[in-house]
């Protein structure tokens, strides 16, 4: 792609259907399917039709979601979308929500307001007083956190050597005897970050049992959802949540489990004013005010995120979204019966949600399957390593999913495990 894309920027411009069809031609081999029903690879949702339209008009009205007085459309959309996200999660009425590009910057943001709160009990205004001789603040965290907790932690310059890491069971889930040991091994300020969905397993933390124990030492309470914590809008997985509701912050991505378009991350922090602590700012030539979308995000100009999410949480209302969320999580238990059918195939985790992980008999027949299943193009799984063992793992997040599209891809591993 580098060599097809690459060349000098000629002195003459060019007509501007012409550069669009040209870039539409030569981009075509280097896409991905990863919007198909048979993407399982990471973690990637597809697009639901009223996002997908939503998202469209907002590239065409191009809004500066800032500031409110200058789009109040994309304004208010997004106080009205992160209300119903709230309300749909059962998290606490009044809980502010910024929109963000996705995970990464949702644990971002939530940390942010999570460092400025638990350094103000120590009596330290981080935002002014920034964090040199600051009171250390540990962050507490279980040994199978997502990677971008700990991007978060780089990012707050807080350090990695902040970073508390505590036991986990099989199944990646926090081990709370491990983490009240770990916050009573030291002193001042602490953060606890726990999570809803395990990227590999699916697996959730003991939230009811955690976020006690986190209280009684004073830490702030953080928790990583990112395709997860989705399963609180569900009355069938609603108990995978139990407890989560009493965190002090939530992040999570619209364009996972939500099937949302890409550039569409949640932070929703309990308390507003801590969030704005860390992004609000005044200007005489903004023409701002207190509650613009700017004081809950990191950036100033950006995209008007939040058309896309109102219009996915109003296509398919509450039920709708419960109901998207039981069918992902049934088609991953389908993958994993199909799967578990297959002589040499074992599945290697507790399917409760919607990750599903399997291996062969070595590590070498279950990474040449991987490789096998790509090149076969029938669907997509990516390789994975569980407990020092090879895996290959598949992430149900497509609204669009199929039992056809299930019995393709378990034919598809049965067929490659017998050519092996």
């Amino acid at each position: 792609m580098l060599a097809a894309f690459d060349g000098a920027l000629p002195d003459e411009g060019a007509d501007p259907v012409a550069v669009v069809e040209e870039l539409a031609a030569t981009a075509d081999v280097g896409l991905s399917g990863n919007v198909g029903p048979r993407f399982f690879g990471f973690v990637i949702g597809g697009a639901l039709p009223a996002a997908r339209g939503a998202d469209l008009l907002t590239g065409v009205w191009d809004q500066n979601a800032g500031i409110n007085s200058l789009t109040p459309a994309a304004a208010a959309v997004e106080v009205v979308a992160g209300r119903w996200a709230v309300d749909t999660l059962g998290l606490p009425a009044g809980s502010t929500v910024g929109f963000v590009t996705g995970g990464m910057m949702a644990n971002y943001s939530c940390l942010s307001a999570a460092r400025h709160s638990v350094l103000a009990r120590a009596g330290w205004d981080v935002a002014a007083r920034g964090l040199f001789e600051a009171p250390r603040v540990r962050v507490v965290v279980g040994r199978y956190r997502h990677d971008t907790v700990d991007r978060a932690v780089r990012y707050l310059g807080l350090g990695q050597d902040s970073v508390v890491e505590v036991d986990t069971d099989g199944e990646g889930r926090v081990s709370t005897p491990s983490l009240e040991a770990a916050l009573a091994a030291g002193e001042g300020p602490a953060i606890v970050c726990l999570q809803a969905g395990e990227v590999h397993t699916g697996a959730f933390d003991d939230f009811a049992a955690a976020v006690p124990v986190a209280r009684r030492y004073d830490a702030w309470v953080h928790v990583d959802g990112a395709f997860g914590l989705w399963a609180a809008a569900s009355p069938s997985y609603r108990h995978l949540t139990l407890g989560l509701d009493a965190a002090d912050s939530w992040a999570t991505d619209a364009h996972k489990t939500l099937n949302v378009p890409y550039d569409s991350g949640l932070a929703i922090v309990r308390d507003p004013t801590a969030l704005a602590a860390g992004f609000g700012v005044e200007t005489d030539y903004l023409i701002g005010a207190a509650g613009d979308p700017m004081e809950r995000v990191p950036e100033f100009s950006r995209r008007a995120r939040g058309f896309a999410v109102w219009a996915a949480l109003r296509s398919l209302g509450r039920d709708g979204v419960a109901a998207l969320v039981d069918r992902l999580c049934a088609t991953a238990g389908m993958l994993a019966k199909g799967f578990e059918e297959i002589d040499e195939v074992e599945v290697v985790n507790d399917v409760v949600f919607t990750q599903v992980m399997f291996r062969l008999a070595t590590d070498e027949r279950t990474s040449e399957a991987g490789r096998r299943l790509l090149a076969d193009g029938t669907c997509v799984v990516t390789p994975a390593v569980w407990h020092g063992r090879a895996v290959q793992r598949c992430a149900v997040s497509n609204w669009s999913t199929t039992e056809a599209d299930v019995a393709r891809t378990v034919d598809a591993v049965r067929r490659v495990v017998a050519g092996l």
